[in-house]
């Protein structure tokens, strides 16, 4: 996986511009560079929240057979995959749709009216007390997200990966079993 954990100048302004006020961002982040802050969803970047196991798996199924990833961070034991503008509103209908949707965890769209905690951008690259760390940071004022249709495709792919599918049937539990094995 090729990524930057830490945010860049440019990745900063990227995070600032979903507020309102930019410039009040910029001097929080002056006064407290280490801080996590909550920025609002739904112009700039949605965010897909996941549990953490697999939104790993999701995450890793980004860069093995699809695109890659926007930025992605660790808040509280799950991890928050940053997508297309919309994907939020779409993304849970998709899941409903497609017949593996059922094994997928709960997954936490943020979209318009919504907000979320993002990681520190100047902190030192080490989980905060709530376990807040970047692990794909933004570093351009443009950073490619997914959309909708990709992370639909990660969330499938890495739903895949972890069920096992049997062409036998389950054992009848109700079956009344007898060892046959000692007769002559």
């Amino acid at each position: 996986m090729s990524s930057t954990r830490n945010v860049t100048a440019d990745g900063a302004a990227w995070l600032a511009s979903a507020g309102t006020y930019t410039r009040s961002t910029f001097a929080y982040w002056e006064e407290r560079p280490d801080a996590p802050v909550v920025l609002p969803c739904g112009t700039v970047f949605d965010v897909v929240n996941a549990p953490a196991v697999f939104g790993r798996r999701m995450l890793d199924r980004l860069w093995d057979v699809g695109p890659g990833s926007g930025p992605v961070a660790m808040f509280r034991n799950r991890l928050l995959l940053f997508a297309a503008p919309g994907t939020a509103q779409r993304l849970p209908s998709l899941l409903e749709w497609e017949e593996w949707g059922s094994h997928v965890p709960p997954l936490l769209c943020h979209g318009n009216s919504d907000a979320v905690t993002v990681p520190a951008p100047y902190g030192d690259g080490s989980p905060d007390p709530s376990g807040s760390r970047w692990l794909v940071a933004p570093d351009t004022r443009h950073p490619w997200l997914p959309g909708p249709e990709v992370l639909l495709w990660a969330a499938v792919g890495a739903a895949r990966a972890t069920v096992r599918i049997s062409i036998f049937p389950p054992p009848d539990q109700g079956a009344k079993v007898y060892d046959v094995s000692r007769r002559r």
